[in-house]
């Protein structure tokens, strides 16, 4: 298995870079500035800098990729001036689907697509309009061609896998969830073909919220 992470410089990029070396998985780290990350160099993990909502750029790091890559996408850009959360995965889509890498595992959040009912009023206000993006990143991935899995977490927090985090679909949940359990959460879709076209949330009940 290959693995190449969007978004690779912090947050659960950066988590997820962590997770799948330590499984001894290759890995390429993608990001605007892979610096940010001094683990990536420390390691020597093969990165490459790619400013998402530039085509040109994710075309190229698209063609740089091996044969047969799997991605995963944690790209996200909330209060940015031109959010990636939209036209950064419209590119990478288009740009996967020209490609010998033809799935993605897209990482958004809870609240996206038809779950938005359940968000809270606060939270449509803080962060709806970054939720209302991926929720089109979701819509482009699922009439593109290639083979995916959309995977929705609830809030981000710091911490070790817990092995107690729930995948599930079509019910209302809220919570929290360490970023390195919802990368063991991706790996595990990954490895089970049966995942392509489906869409999952993900909370792990022994994390507190706040």
């Amino acid at each position: 298995m290959r693995v190449a992470i969007w978004g690779a410089s912090s947050g659960l990029g950066a988590a997820m870079v962590d997770y799948f070396y330590q499984q001894n998985i290759e890995v390429i780290a993608i990001a605007r500035e892979p610096s940010k990350n001094p683990k990536l160099n420390n390691k020597k993990i093969t990165t490459i800098s790619c400013d998402a909502i530039d085509k040109d750029q994710v075309q190229t790091a698209v063609l740089a990729l091996p044969e047969n890559t799997l991605n995963i996408s944690t790209m996200g850009s909330f209060g940015a001036d031109i959010p990636v959360d939209y036209i950064g995965h419209r590119y990478l889509i288009d740009a996967l689907e020209k490609s010998t890498s033809q799935h993605l595992l897209l990482v958004t959040s809870l609240g996206c697509g038809e779950s938005w009912k359940y968000l809270s009023e606060r939270a449509k206000m803080g962060f709806g309009g970054a939720v209302r993006e991926k929720t089109l990143a979701e819509a482009w991935l699922q009439s593109s061609a290639l083979r995916y899995t959309i995977l929705r977490p609830g809030g981000l927090k710091d911490g070790a896998a817990t092995y107690k985090g729930e995948l599930s679909q079509y019910i209302e949940v809220h919570g929290a969830i360490h970023r390195t359990e919802v990368a063991r959460l991706s790996h595990e879709l990954l490895l089970n073909s049966n995942n392509y076209g489906k869409i999952y949330q993900c909370v792990d009940p022994t994390v507190t919220p706040y």
